[in-house]
């Protein structure tokens, strides 16, 4: 189970970031989303050019590289929990109980099937 100690106290260390840079005002819940797409965009980035077998490849990725990026990802997530207070473990948490219900491992294992087109196939 995650630790819910160590995601306040990363909580409480970005705001106290913010807050020491007076930088609440350029933090809509727009420009934190817009920031968190180019965040995960740099993620991206990483594993571009790579095969699939060489993405799981530690020779191949900077792993320094990747944990900044990552870290990035998790920072303006945060923020952007902390400002519609939502618990992103909870929400995640919640949302693996729906998938569950909606992707019972019976119908899908071993399929990249979408969805809509899982239920279309089991339909006929």
């Amino acid at each position: 189970m995650p630790d819910i100690h160590a995601y306040q106290q990363l909580a409480k260390e970005i705001e106290d970031f913010v807050s020491e840079r007076e930088w609440h005002s350029f933090h809509s819940p727009k420009n934190l989303s817009m920031a968190l797409s180019v965040e995960v965009a740099e993620l991206m980035e990483i594993f571009q050019w790579l095969s699939a077998d060489e993405s799981r490849s530690t020779d191949k990725i900077d792993r320094d590289h990747l944990e900044e990026e990552i870290g990035d990802v998790m920072i303006y997530l945060s923020m952007l929990c902390g400002t519609f207070n939502i618990d992103p473990v909870e929400a995640a948490l919640k949302k693996m109980a729906k998938n569950r219900t909606k992707y019972p491992a019976e119908l899908v294992r071993g399929s990249a099937d979408t969805y809509t087109a899982y239920r279309r196939r089991n339909r006929e």
